[in-house]
């Protein structure tokens, strides 16, 4: 851990010249007292770092030194560095690992090839906090304790004691054999066994971790893809899960995948609009989304689902219709059928 420490030290010292003790401490996530123990542990070993006193002092690298790391190309360092780019350093806890690997990707380029890349990652933007509709992606947090411990869990083969408040139920602690981690829209799941029996569950209902000392049951190659789609077709099959043909506007297509669980069909449909199959968790959950969507989405079967939307656009109706009483308008001669057709409609 001290070891890559001080070559992250090292690289924020090249890339960005002379920095205060104070900067060095909040971009190693270390007290300032650990980044001068660092300082002298380089001088130490032979590198040339040097104090600088006065208003704008701090400590800076000799001119020249160079660290020795496996070079990229352009195109590969530029494929890292727009990857970290995004929101990746929230997947898994590995923030401040990210952060050193971008730091040594960047010193790892040659001198003329390092500002041009750099530049050209600030152009490529990877998953921002909202969508051209201003509305912001969910992001379900973890508790970093909890990632770590985990995390751990899963890299070391270990059995992995949890805390878990599933939806509905009081807390409980049981212990899994983890598998794997998988991230979707933002949200980590914990693929496990639990007696044998699969079990996946979601981070942000877990209250607490313990990573255990004894080896977890599980084969030792694994193919979480595989696992995940095999995992998730369980899932989409259960008992109370609906499926619903619809007819939806193309400007409110996201809009219905963001509530629905998953799409099984989608063909354009004669008049510009889309038909999607999708899946819902049950009938009530159907009826909620596809209400949002108002007259931009018509649900075509099942034919319950169907009702139920009708029979709340008429209670709906009812209960804004006009409540004043219409006064009797003046008797006229001559009204003829256009006029009671016309009243009708």
């Amino acid at each position: 851990m001290r070891a890559d420490r001080l070559v992250s030290l090292v690289l924020l010292l090249r890339q960005r010249g002379r920095l205060t003790a104070d900067t060095l401490a909040r971009e190693l996530e270390v007290s300032t007292r650990t980044v001068l123990r660092d300082i002298e542990a380089l001088s130490a070993a032979g590198v040339p770092v040097y104090a600088e006193r006065g208003r704008h002092g701090g400590f800076a690298l000799s001119p020249g030194f160079r660290t020795e790391l496996t070079g990229l190309n352009h195109d590969e360092a530029l494929a890292l560095l727009t990857a970290g780019s995004g929101r990746g350093e929230q997947v898994f806890g590995l923030g401040p690992a990210l952060a050193s690997a971008m730091r040594k990707v960047v010193d790892a380029l040659p001198e003329g090839h390092r500002a041009t890349a750099s530049d050209a990652a600030r152009r490529f933007l990877v998953d921002p906090e909202s969508d051209l509709l201003a509305r912001r992606l969910v992001t379900e947090e973890v508790p970093g304790t909890t990632m770590i411990e985990v995390r751990r869990a899963v890299l070391a083969g270990h059995k992995l004691r949890i805390q878990y408040a599933a939806t509905g139920r009081t807390p409980q602690w049981r212990t899994v054999d983890p598998i794997g981690l998988v991230t979707v829209r933002d949200r980590v799941y914990l693929l496990a066994t639990r007696s044998g029996a699969d079990r996946t569950y979601r981070l942000s209902r877990v209250l607490a971790a313990e990573e255990l000392p004894d080896p977890a049951q599980r084969p030792n190659q694994v193919d979480l893809d595989r696992i995940w789609r095999e995992r998730s077709a369980r899932f989409l099959s259960g008992r109370d899960h609906i499926t619903v043909l619809v007819r939806v506007d193309p400007a409110r297509r996201e809009d219905l995948l963001d509530t629905a669980q998953a799409v099984r069909a989608e063909d354009p449909d004669a008049d510009g609009w889309l038909r999607l199959e999708v899946t819902f968790q049950d009938a009530r959950h159907a009826e909620w989304a596809l209400w949002q969507l108002g007259t931009d989405a018509e649900a075509l079967t099942p034919q319950s689902l169907r009702t139920s939307l009708r029979d709340r656009a008429a209670a709906l109706a009812a209960r804004y219709g006009d409540p004043r009483p219409r006064p009797p308008g003046p008797a006229r001669s001559g009204a003829g059928c256009g006029d009671a057709a016309a009243s009708a409609d």
